[in-house]
């Protein structure tokens, strides 16, 4: 059975809230490939529910990968230290994260990494976009002042919020080589597994080279989530947006943040979009993108992941939207 934090949560959540805490039921939530997230429901505690995180080895649905080196910046960013150092990082910036009730690494209730955080009641940005756009609409403002501040953070180096908080580097030269470095394994490997891109490799493989030799050297990076996309972000009840799934928070070229804001947000997107932004990089980093997006679900798929449907839906839409890129 993949799912084993079941039984650890009432000791997990009586940690966090007290031994007075009795848990009324559990449920896993939807859309985590890397960790389990439990909506935990309890009595006699200050919380009528918490979010339960765990980044055991079987809540993660990805193949075993050749090793990366953990320092990447596009190294999968899992586990309580990545969380705890954004969270920190975020949190020092005045930007609304869940709060967190607990971080345990002692393995001690439960073989793996758990955190206890609190439940943001108003749901996804992405479920208010539809429901309540003129609610959601206010939230998304509040979202573009939150970047704007993450986005004017600067750095010389590069890399994720943990990494760099205890001394590490990054490996590699620039932003735009590791994402072309990238782009060049994500079209081998979506080469291999859809027949559209296949056919179109070589063209594909040219276009990244051509792209890429436009992109002139920097050395200021902004603060940027990773993976920004409207299920990423939560609005609470008072109608402020909240921050999650932030364990990939770097240091990088904002550009990268953008094209994937670009993409989930759709129509939406001109709220967040600010001036100054490299047109070079934009479109090396768009097209590094959309190759990522194929080869990426292609592979989960390699597993066990429940959602498949959506995943071949994903792979298959971004293949079609890096094949008219070669047409811009």
């Amino acid at each position: 059975m993949r799912h084993t934090v079941s039984e650890a949560l009432p000791g997990i959540v009586h940690e966090a809230l007290g031994a007075e805490t009795r848990v009324v039921g559990a449920d896993r939530l939807r859309g985590g490939s890397k960790k389990g997230v439990y909506r935990v429901h309890t009595s006699g505690s200050r919380a009528a529910s918490v979010i339960v995180y765990s980044w055991a080895e079987a809540e993660n649905f990805w193949p075993a990968a050749e090793a990366i080196d953990p320092a990447h910046p596009f190294a999968p960013a899992s586990g309580l230290a990545p969380f705890l150092a954004a969270q920190r990082k975020l949190d020092r910036l005045g930007i609304r994260v869940p709060e967190v009730l607990l971080a345990d690494d002692s393995r001690r209730r439960y073989p793996a990494d758990v955190a206890v955080v609190e439940d943001v009641a108003g749901g996804t940005l992405e479920a208010l976009l539809k429901t309540d756009p003129e609610r959601a609409s206010n939230a998304l403002g509040e979202l573009a002042a939150m970047l704007d501040v993450m986005h004017q953070q600067h750095s010389q180096h590069y890399g994720r919020a943990d990494v760099l908080e205890r001394g590490d580097k990054a490996n590699g030269d620039s932003c735009e080589q590791l994402v072309f470095e990238r782009a060049i394994d994500d079209l081998a490997e979506a080469a291999e597994r859809d027949a559209s891109i296949g056919s179109a490799a070589a063209s594909l493989h040219d276009r990244l080279q051509e792209l890429a030799t436009r992109v002139a050297p920097r050395t200021q990076h902004g603060l940027i989530h990773g993976e920004l996309g409207p299920d990423h972000v939560l609005v609470d009840a008072s109608g402020h947006p909240v921050l999650i799934d932030i364990e990939g928070l770097m240091f990088f070229d904002v550009e990268w943040e953008h094209v994937f804001l670009q993409l989930r947000f759709g129509d939406r997107y001109p709220v967040l979009f600010r001036p100054g932004l490299d047109p070079a990089r934009l479109d090396l980093y768009m097209l590094a993108m959309r190759l990522s997006l194929v080869a990426g679900p292609l592979r989960l798929l390699d597993g066990d992941f429940p959602h498949r449907t959506a995943m071949r839906e994903i792979a298959e839409h971004n293949a079609k939207e890096a094949l008219a890129l070669l047409d811009s």
